[in-house]
């Protein structure tokens, strides 16, 4: 059994999250620029091969496309053929920047640090995988 990583694609910046290898726990990993998260997933996953990638959807609350979906899916079309072999899978990411914001404030970071830029990026990523990890069990 590998780890599974989880990836929260933004525009500017990416959040991602691993498990670790017995896939019992989801912990933010990093904060990468979109624009270099491909060459950086291609170094890491050369090191550390992972079992499965999974992508945050993004979706509206009625369930249909959000204003991410087309760059999200690009993403998925350019991720699946940088890594032709890795299972791939899509995992709703509905209000888990809102839940990575309560997490932050619950934990007791600091107003300011809260508002830095990227750092809900990564958390978000963990709940994605946290609820992917929770799917597959229910």
């Amino acid at each position: 059994m590998g780890k599974l990583v989880a990836l929260d694609i933004g525009g500017k910046r990416s959040g991602i999250a691993e498990t670790d290898p017995l896939q019992m726990i989801a912990s933010p990993r990093e904060v990468v620029a979109t624009g270099a998260l491909l060459d950086y997933l291609k170094k890491w996953f050369q090191a550390e091969p992972p079992e499965a990638l999974i992508l945050g959807e993004p979706r509206a609350l009625d369930g249909g496309d959000s204003d991410n979906s087309a760059r999200t899916r690009r993403w998925y079309e350019a991720l699946k053929k940088a890594f032709p072999d890795l299972p791939l899978h899509w995992q709703d990411e509905r209000f888990s920047s809102k839940r990575a914001a309560q997490a932050l404030v619950t934990s007791g970071v600091k107003k300011e640090k809260r508002r830095a830029k990227g750092s809900k990026d990564a958390i978000s990523a963990a709940l994605i995988l946290e609820d992917f990890m929770k799917g597959r069990t229910a």
